[in-house]
């Protein structure tokens, strides 16, 4: 199953990218992400893992599966019968650029879990959007 948010974010790809890598800062902004702790040094790879706090779940350990610089990441966490995985794509637009979220989810349980919590994992992605969005436009107005 796949959840999907996209936004259109009045600042540049580098502000919104710098922002999406910079995992540790997201609580900060978003109230989805209570804490991020980066299990390894240097900049964010395949390879990097994070163990995230969100609220309600417990904590897990995200490791990056896919990364593109200046464009996008994914990450995955295994939990029993279920696999997820967060997408964050950056695309220039003209006038700014466009925020792509996308939590997949996979395995046994995900179908069981789509049913239940879809409208849940819909408004989180939204909220975290809102989030990257704020700071960004605010960031960029200091430009």
């Amino acid at each position: 199953m796949r959840w999907t948010d996209v936004v259109l974010i009045d600042a540049p790809v580098a502000v919104v990218w710098r922002l999406t890598t910079d995992v540790e800062a997201w609580p900060a902004t978003t109230p989805t992400v209570t804490s991020v702790r980066r299990l390894d040094e240097g900049p964010l790879r395949v390879g990097s893992q994070a163990r995230i706090k969100q609220p309600w779940q417990p904590a897990a350990v995200w490791t990056v599966t896919e990364f593109e610089p200046d464009a996008g990441f994914s990450w995955r966490t295994v939990r029993p019968g279920l696999v997820l995985t967060g997408t964050h794509l950056v695309a220039a637009e003209p006038n700014g650029c466009r925020n792509i979220l996308h939590l997949d989810a996979t395995g046994p349980l995900a179908r069981a879990l789509g049913l239940l919590l879809g409208c849940v994992f819909r408004k989180v992605l939204r909220t975290e959007n809102a989030g990257f969005k704020a700071a960004a436009e605010q960031q960029a107005s200091l430009l």
